[in-house]
């Protein structure tokens, strides 16, 4: 059963929706006051200068904005955008498909770039840093290379394992952001923005509500706004009041801390140990679950927020899992968490 707390689950139909409420302009988009203020005079300065952006990397979590950010970028230059995936770009004739296909200016966006493969990166290099790449043609003694030149563009790369990109690529890219989870204020603020375009009113006290259950993140905000949404239609409620919200989100199994049953799964077993460090596979099979939606969608919150702490030898549980779970535990050296 799919988690709805979980980002990387959406449905084509979720997508599709969640984009008609992304926002497209700055005076709209709520949350990384930083990195907005950063590339608003990045922006302006490449707008006066009439070049083209330099190459722009956002990593971090998903469901954060990244995709948004880059959306928001092609506005603001007045550029076209062509959006696409690593894994989508198989070979490096792909990419070079895509790559004589701009235009001057444009913007390509590339997720989950540390997914590229070594053969594709290679291609890229050349086209990042010298606005050119080579094609071999032919094999063998009778094989030549042919030089294309490219418009200048910007690539605007997006990762939520920055630890997996080559250095090489990460060097090529002229600006770098890491996205921060956003405050229950500000995903508040994102809720009751969603709403109007869902045109469903909702009440301060339930999109405060929604947002602090949300994990820190636009993507799951809208999720239980949407799904909230259900709840008051079904008993023919004309706005989304607070005592609606949570009790929709109760039944949802969505707790005061946007935990899930897999969260208090995962919290339970690391108490259990007892202060002791726990392998990330032996968490993954106790919880029937791979490594890597263990490390890339349960963990970063729990990170963030002080429930799990990765040491050099596991995971192991903090004291806010012991307070959130309600546990007083004498560890094993004696010391009373």
């Amino acid at each position: 059963m799919d988690r709805l707390v979980e980002i990387e689950t959406f449905s084509a139909d979720e997508e599709s929706i969640e984009t008609s409420l992304r926002p497209d302009a700055w005076s709209e988009y709520i949350g990384q006051e930083q990195i907005k203020k950063n590339l608003s005079v990045f922006i302006e300065a490449s707008k006066k200068r009439d070049e083209a952006l330099d190459h722009v990397l956002f990593y971090g979590p998903p469901g954060l904005g990244k995709t948004t950010l880059a959306l928001i970028i092609a506005n603001e230059m007045n550029a076209n955008i062509k959006v696409t995936a690593a894994p989508m770009i198989e070979k490096s004739g792909d990419l070079a498909a895509i790559l004589t296909n701009l235009e001057e200016g444009d913007i390509l966006f590339i997720d989950e770039i540390h997914r590229l493969s070594p053969a594709v990166e290679e291609i890229l290099y050349s086209s990042m840093e010298d606005f050119r790449i080579d094609i071999i043609i032919g094999s063998g003694p009778a094989a030549q290379t042919v030089k294309i030149d490219l418009p200048r563009f910007t690539l605007i790369g997006a990762t939520t394992r920055a630890g997996m990109l080559s250095n090489p690529l990460r060097d090529r890219f002229g600006m770098s952001f890491r996205m921060q989870f956003y405050s229950s204020l500000e995903l508040s603020k994102i809720i009751s923005q969603a709403s109007i375009k869902l045109d469903k009113e909702i009440v301060n006290e339930a999109s405060f509500e929604i947002a602090k259950r949300s994990r820190g993140t636009p993507r799951i905000a809208l999720r239980l706004l949407r799904r909230v949404r259900d709840f008051a239609e079904v008993a023919e409620e004309f706005s989304i009041d607070h005592s609606r919200t949570k009790y929709a989100l109760d039944q949802l199994g969505i707790n005061s801390h946007g935990f899930d049953e897999m969260d208090i799964k995962l919290l339970k077993l690391l108490a259990a140990a007892k202060g002791r460090a726990m392998g990330l596979s032996t968490i993954a099979a106790a919880l029937s679950e791979d490594e890597g939606t263990v490390e890339d969608v349960l963990e970063p919150y729990l990170i963030a927020n002080g429930y799990l702490e990765r040491t050099a030898k596991g995971r192991k549980a903090t004291k806010n899992t012991y307070e959130v779970l309600n546990i007083s535990i004498t560890h094993e050296d004696g010391s009373l968490f």
